[in-house]
């Protein structure tokens, strides 16, 4: 078509497509859930598939990601609304705070940001998270950038590297991955990561752009907790940790245990990310509902306000889903795989670059680890001994980089750091940045051992 083959026609299509996708989101203004729809259903017309199967592809990839990812944000975000309003995320930062002092609360706000953020999505960890910020910069003094820059690394690289976060329970569903393998590398590349992207890049980057939140901003949110009976550090921990443990118990379970094994066969009901998050927020309705004196209307009530702000991003992440689907359909995954293979490029290091790539286009990690895992799961097949854990580590990593004017990470950063774009990007961007490489950097060091 139009003097080209049909492989590099579905190339340029795919290009074009992605193109079309970055002017929809950043010079047209439309909304991510449109923007991907309409690229999806664009890619699927232009590469040739029957007409009748192109809203089927999309419609099969939208619900093939939510039924899954759509139950995990529920319990998160439920989970997260109540640690929240107990104050369980206050203690943890207040503890850690009172345990590092002041010339190392940004070490603080890191580790912080780091436990809390294992069960919770970027966006929700953020906003539980940001009053404390405020909160140790005006009692401390420290710059806004040397504290929030660490507490930004620990929650964004718990968001691309660590389950239960919806992308690399994706892509762990889609590379048919181990999911306590991937806890357990997934914690080794992140801890690592957030160090040197959070109070290391941190302190050197506040020197030059210290940050100047606005005096609204920071009477509105730098209160402390108002509730007076907090949930203890060691069970705010016990609390939001479960699933990660019930999700390790298992992967122990199946590794030690033969199949059709009693035991085995209910630690992988019992560690299955739906039913771990599930028992987590159960127990949450206790530690940090009834015993805090909260009433079962007003958990009820805590709930409901709890998924309004989420109903978005489900929608984006299920168009995202579809997306993928049509790469996929369309051949152009097939196609990438292939290559790869001719091209001998490291399926580790491919799925992080297609992923970064996916990442600049549309703004969104989770988008990117989802779609960049559907490109890359035929080299799984087509290359033998390629550590499928590793994959899912590599593809995380890849969707970290580069946060710019298309993600709603970004916007929210700039709003609540005051800062203009170039700060933002100096400050926030290159965090990102620096999370990507050096996350790919420490996996492609794992993949020697593992």
């Amino acid at each position: 078509m139009f003097g080209m083959t049909q492989d590099t026609y579905l190339l340029v299509d795919a290009l074009v497509t992605i193109i079309g996708l970055v002017l929809l989101i950043t010079k047209f203004k439309v909304h991510p859930f449109i923007a991907l729809t309409i690229a999806a259903g664009f890619l699927g017309l232009t590469s040739g598939m029957p007409v009748d199967k192109v809203m089927k592809s999309f419609q099969d990839g939208f619900g093939g990601v939510l039924g899954f990812v759509g139950i995990i944000l529920g319990l998160g975000t439920m989970l997260g609304k109540l640690m929240a309003d107990s104050g369980g995320a206050d203690q943890i930062a207040q503890t850690l705070i009172r345990r590092f002092g002041k010339d190392r609360v940004h070490w603080a706000m890191m580790f912080s940001a780091f436990l809390v953020g294992i069960p919770l999505f970027f966006e929700i960890g953020f906003v539980l998270l940001i009053p404390l910020v405020f909160i140790v910069a005006r009692r401390s003094g420290v710059s806004i950038v040397k504290i929030g820059i660490p507490l930004l690394a620990g929650l964004s690289a718990v968001h691309g590297l660590v389950p239960p976060h919806p992308g690399p329970l994706l892509a762990i569903g889609i590379f048919n991955a181990d999911i306590g393998k991937t806890i357990f590398y997934g914690l080794i590349v992140a801890f690592p990561t957030a160090i040197i992207a959070g109070p290391i890049f941190g302190k050197w980057i506040a020197k030059r752009i210290p940050g100047n939140p606005s005096k609204e901003l920071m009477d509105q949110i730098a209160r402390e907790s108002t509730n007076e009976n907090l949930p203890s550090f060691g069970i705010t921990l016990v609390t939001i940790l479960l699933p990660v443990f019930l999700m390790l118990l298992k992967t122990f379970a199946d590794v030690a245990l033969p199949n059709g094994h009693i035991f085995r066969i209910w630690m992988d009901f019992i560690g299955h990310p739906i039913a771990a998050l599930l028992f987590a927020l159960l127990l949450a309705f206790y530690t940090f509902g009834s015993a805090r004196g909260f009433s079962r209307d007003q958990i009820i009530k805590l709930l409901d306000q709890s998924l309004a702000p989420v109903a978005a991003i489900v929608l984006i992440v299920g168009a995202g889903g579809g997306f993928k689907q049509m790469l996929v359909d369309s051949g152009v995954g097939n196609l990438i795989g292939h290559m790869a293979v001719q091209a001998q490029i490291s399926p580790i290091l491919l799925a992080w670059l297609v992923a970064a790539v996916i990442r600049v286009a549309t703004g969104s990690a989770t988008v990117a680890t989802i779609t960049g895992a559907g490109i890359v799961a035929p080299v799984v097949a087509l290359v033998p001994g390629v550590n499928r854990e590793l994959l899912v580590l590599a593809t995380g990593a890849g969707s970290l980089i580069l946060s710019h004017v298309n993600d709603a990470g970004f916007w929210l950063v700039k709003q609540y750091f005051n800062m203009t774009v170039v700060e933002t990007l100096k400050t926030w961007t290159v965090m990102e940045t620096i999370l990507s490489v050096v996350g790919i950097i420490l996996i492609m060091l794992l993949s020697l051992v593992v």
